[in-house]
Formats: C-alpha cells, structure tokens, sequence
C-alpha cells in the first residue's frame, strides 16, 4: 500500500502547491523590481567638452627646451597643453595604437605609453613603437575673457595640425 505522504509528512500536491506559489511570487519579485528601475534610470554625467585652461601668457618654455608639457589637465580631462616657442596646442592624452594613457618623462623629453611600448616626442609625433600615427590635438581658441578654451568636441590629426584652430598663437 503506497501513500502520498513521505517521512517529512507533506504531500507530493502540498509540494508542488509551495514551488507553484513561489515561483509566481518570484516572477512578479522580478517584475516590480524591473519596473522600479526603469522609473530610476541611470544617468551618465559627462565633463563638458570646453573647458579653460588660463591664458597665454602663463604658460612659459624653459631655456633648454624647444616646449614645455604642462599635466595639469591630464588626470581629469586626459589633456596635456604643450608650449612651443610661439604656439601653445592641447594633445590628447590618448595612445593612437590602443587608447592606452601614455606617461610623459621630462627628463627625456618623450611620451612613453605604458601598454605597448610607443613613444612620442614632445609634440606628440610618434617615433618608436607600434602607434600608427602621432597623438590627436583639440581644438584652441582664445575666449572673450583672454583665456584659452579647449574644445574637445573637436580633434585635429596629424595632417590637420597646421590648420589655426590646431593651436593658439603666442
């Protein structure tokens, strides 16, 4: 004579009336919690694409040097400003090969990315390494202030260096 109660004393239909009520428990636990996120959305808040970076004639070369980096933006705004003898441009701080952050070592004069191996002189033109091009520049302009503003919503390669929003003469 078989039974329909095992050693536990519930029944094989009280059992599969639990998991039934749970799983439908558990489908609308989902279904609240999907509509409750989507009434919170996620919010992605980005850096303007200008910002100032002061005005020309705070930036200096040195004597034994043709330019001087500056890394004042490189951290937040992945920017550094290069002073030329009588040019100031922002490069991107971005390797051309991977989108790897290179390192800029003064002592040697050279951006040096720590992925793959390439390197850029001062001015961002690459000469070692696997980088198929220089490094990008953005776009400069001189506000109604004085100041230097940085557009990155503009990117000027390697052909377009030459062209006057690339820089900002001094």
């Amino acid at each position: 004579m078989t039974t329909d109660i095992n050693k536990t004393g519930i029944s094989r239909r009280s059992l599969l009336q639990i998991a039934g009520w749970g799983s439908l428990l558990v489908t609308f636990g989902i279904t609240i919690g999907s509509i409750l996120r989507f009434l919170y959305p996620r919010v992605l808040f980005e850096k303007p694409s200008t910002f100032n970076i002061g005005f020309p004639d705070e930036f200096k070369t040195d004597g034994s040097t043709s330019h001087r980096v500056y890394e004042n933006w490189k951290e937040e705004q992945s920017v550094w400003v290069v002073k030329e003898r009588n040019r100031i441009y922002a490069i991107h701080a971005k390797c051309t090969h991977l989108g790897c952050t290179p390192n800029w070592f003064a002592e040697e004069g050279i951006f040096k990315c720590p992925c793959h191996g390439s390197q850029f002189r001062g001015n961002g033109v690459n000469f070692a390494g696997p980088a198929p091009r220089p490094l990008d520049r953005f776009k400069l302009s001189i506000g109604k202030d004085g100041m230097i503003i940085v557009d990155k919503s503009r990117v000027y390669t390697f052909k377009e260096f030459e062209k006057p929003e690339a820089y900002v003469e001094v």
